[in-house]
């Protein structure tokens, strides 16, 4: 379980590639991720183009790592695959946690950078990546070879453990 505690948000990236093998494991462990009925709600966009990147950057404050980043994975919600609505951030936010560990475990940097639901937000990536109506994005992880080396934080917190009651 050394990656769920050394995973750290790295917003440094190298200049050195990260193979189509390596992106495709991560995406692996993204829809390896448990969702409600398995309804598996989840897309995914791949960029490696820059030109989209610096777009994205324009209209998200939060993103301008992208400009570092060797490639980028949105993490998109689609409603017609998700006839418990409610379900689809907690099964897209599980397979981005898995992107997050994988990545740390390939010995890739990665960070979560959210889009919904800053309304704002979504409508600008929705047109930016010509996304249908149904299609919500949640996330955006801007991915590279780590340049930044981050220590293992300790958030555990027994004040925040309850058990059978508050």
């Amino acid at each position: 379980m050394s990656g769920v505690y050394e995973r750290r948000s790295i917003r440094r990236y190298t200049d050195e590639p990260v193979s189509e093998g390596e992106i495709k494991k991560l995406l692996i462990a993204a829809m390896s991720a448990p969702s409600a009925s398995n309804q598996q709600p989840w897309q995914f966009i791949v960029i490696d183009d820059k030109s989209i990147m610096e777009e994205i950057m324009k209209v998200h404050p939060y993103a301008q790592m992208l400009k570092d980043a060797r490639f980028a994975i949105i993490v998109c919600g689609d409603l017609e695959r998700a006839p418990l609505k409610e379900f689809w951030v907690q099964d897209c936010s599980a397979a981005t946690e898995n992107i997050l560990i994988a990545a740390h475990e390939l010995g890739l940097g990665a960070v979560w950078v959210g889009i919904y639901p800053q309304e704002e937000r979504v409508k600008a990536i929705q047109q930016i990546e010509n996304l249908p109506e149904k299609i919500i994005p949640l996330c955006i992880i801007p991915i590279g070879r780590p340049g930044e080396k981050k220590e293992p934080a300790n958030r555990y917190d027994d004040n925040k453990v309850h058990r059978n009651k508050w």
